[in-house]
């Protein structure tokens, strides 16, 4: 996980998508897709170093690799996907 993050981002199979967000309390989000690639929602003009710290979060989380916790200033909340009813 000290890679590069463009590196580590290339070799997990993780597509960046930057939107056009005005709440500069959203700092990301992650899906990762049935065939284990990801895609990171991420806040166009955010910082530099925090865009840095939390893609770095995320996929510490998405692949169960222990991380440091971030700054009191900020949360990772994990959702779970919710199961289809039957017909």
């Amino acid at each position: 996980m000290d890679a590069p993050l463009a590196e580590l981002l290339a070799e997990f199979r993780v597509d960046v998508s930057e939107l056009a967000i005005e709440d500069t309390t959203f700092t990301g989000g992650a899906y990762v897709r049935p065939d284990g690639t990801m895609l990171f929602a991420m806040r166009q003009g955010q910082p530099a170093a925090e865009r840095e710290m939390i893609a770095r979060a995320m996929l510490g989380r998405a692949l169960r690799v222990p991380m440091p916790p971030l700054p009191d200033l900020y949360e990772l909340t994990e959702l779970e996907p919710l199961e289809s009813s039957p017909a």
